[in-house]
């Protein structure tokens, strides 16, 4: 008999769409598993409770690139060698890196969980690992610079992620491949006649048994790419299983993304990781929603980019946020740091702008997911629901003018408010036909009353207390 905790888990797993069908769910005993998956659909549901309810993180890509400060994959675009790109190793110097001040950003801006680039493509580690010399503590910096921000982040009870690039320009048993740096040297075979790959797929094992093991419970990890094909590098060329397992064996708890080159399998990956661009339903596998998070730019680049000015508005961002859930995903929102350890600017305005919205609005963000499909969605607004205390949340992309019309509302809400003031909307159904200055509705249609002029707030939000 499940206990009251796994079958409360199993419901919101249904009301979120991230519960498999049955016929789906006879992966609980798929053969071609490993013996040492052992973990059900309701397991898997309990695990990521916590991520489904946040709904909204920070990720910060900080390394080496951030002194170029032209892109964090500069080293590729610019084809440098590893000496030519040592001058970064040699003078960074993050003096200004304020991790409790980074954590009080992140938790301003409304967001519940942190994810870091513990080491990007460039194969810089921002921790003490003993299994390489090109790490924080040997730069100007001095130091272990991921310990602080951790403990800054659980200090604040903000959930901890990290970032792990399976790619590694600086390694010396990485072979060479169609995404390297040195992808056009004249000597590639005979470079690569001295690499290693299987003492490479050690030193990733090795880091990540670092990564698990010294900064306490980690809950999220951010495996960053396969690119399999000619050239390229999948499952086999980093062991994805052997390393998933020990993953699973250090931190049974933790949540990882779908980017060790295992996307067919169950047992994989716990979600789907949409790049720079919004999905235009919920994500599905065999027809069944899954899990996912889309990870965004405030502007082009992920590392910290000095010329870069597609930079979006602060509604843009905020719109993104409330899209992301209503179609039941999680926002991954990312800060690029300056080579000093400092916060843009304009990155700072942004987040700024995020949490006075989230101050007043985050009810309709936290715990929330796609709505139920008997709610229509009104013109030029977007709903999310919260299926344990049942309340819809409409947020109106442009204001209307005097009422919101509600196709098949009747019956199914019994009081409206704004959100942002919780004051009451009053609300007609059933209008019949009458004068001229009077707009008729259908008979299971609902016509809401808005003051004329907009709340002042950057995305108003109507939440609807549901029958």
């Amino acid at each position: 008999m499940p206990n009251k905790q796994i079958v409360k888990n199993i419901i919101l797993a249904i009301a979120f769409g991230s519960l498999l069908s049955t016929a789906e769910a006879q992966q609980d005993i798929d053969l071609n598993k490993p013996s040492w998956v052992k973990e059900t659909v309701a397991q898997k549901s309990e695990r990521m409770e916590w991520w489904r309810q946040a709904r909204f993180g920070m990720f910060i890509h900080w390394g080496l690139y951030s002194a170029a400060a032209r892109h964090e994959w500069v080293q590729n675009r610019e084809k440098m060698t590893r000496e030519e790109y040592h001058k970064y190793f040699q003078t960074f110097n993050p003096d200004l890196y304020n991790p409790e001040e980074w954590t009080k950003k992140a938790k301003q801006a409304g967001m519940k969980y942190v994810v870091i680039t513990t080491k990007h493509h460039e194969g810089f580690c921002l921790w003490d690992s003993k299994f390489t010399e090109y790490k924080a503590p040997n730069t100007p910096a001095g130091k272990d610079l991921l310990k602080p921000l951790v403990a800054a982040l659980r200090a604040e009870g903000i959930r901890v992620g990290f970032y792990y690039s399976l790619i590694d320009w600086n390694h010396p048993h990485f072979p060479i491949d169609r995404n390297h740096p040195l992808r056009e040297a004249s000597n590639i075979a005979s470079i690569n006649q001295n690499r290693d790959i299987k003492k490479y797929q050690k030193y990733l094992k090795d880091q990540i048994t670092e990564l698990l093991t010294q900064y306490g419970k980690i809950d999220e990890l951010f495996f960053d790419y396969s690119y399999p094909g000619p050239n390229g590098k999948g499952r086999d060329d980093w062991d994805s299983e052997g390393l998933l397992k020990l993953v699973r064996k250090l931190q049974p708890d933790i949540i990882v993304n779908d980017r060790l080159d295992l996307g067919e399998t169950s047992w994989g990956w716990d979600y789907k990781t949409p790049e720079q661009f919004m999905p235009f339903k919920w994500p599905s596998l065999n027809g069944v929603n899954i899990p996912w998070e889309t990870c965004q730019t405030f502007s082009g680049s992920w590392g910290y980019n000095r010329d870069e000015y597609s930079w979006k508005s602060e509604r843009q961002l905020i719109t993104m946020l409330i899209e992301t859930v209503s179609k039941g995903g999680n926002l991954l929102l990312n800060v690029g740091p300056t080579a000093r350890g400092a916060f843009e600017e304009k990155a700072d305005e942004r987040l700024k702008a995020i949490g006075n919205w989230m101050r007043f609005n985050n009810r309709s963000i936290y715990n929330c997911t796609q709505a139920p499909a008997v709610f229509e969605k009104p013109d030029n607004c977007l709903l999310t629901y919260n299926p344990e205390t049942k309340r819809l949340y409409i947020h109106v992309l442009s204001w209307p003018f005097k009422s919101l019309h509600l196709k098949n509302y009747k019956g199914k809400f019994r009081y409206a408010q704004l959100l942002n003031d919780g004051s009451e909307i009053k609300f007609k159904s059933d209008i019949k036909p009458g004068s001229h200055t009077t707009e008729t509705t259908g008979e299971n249609d609902v016509m809401l009353e808005l003051p004329v002029y907009s709340p002042n707030i950057e995305i108003p939000v109507i939440e609807l207390i549901l029958n």
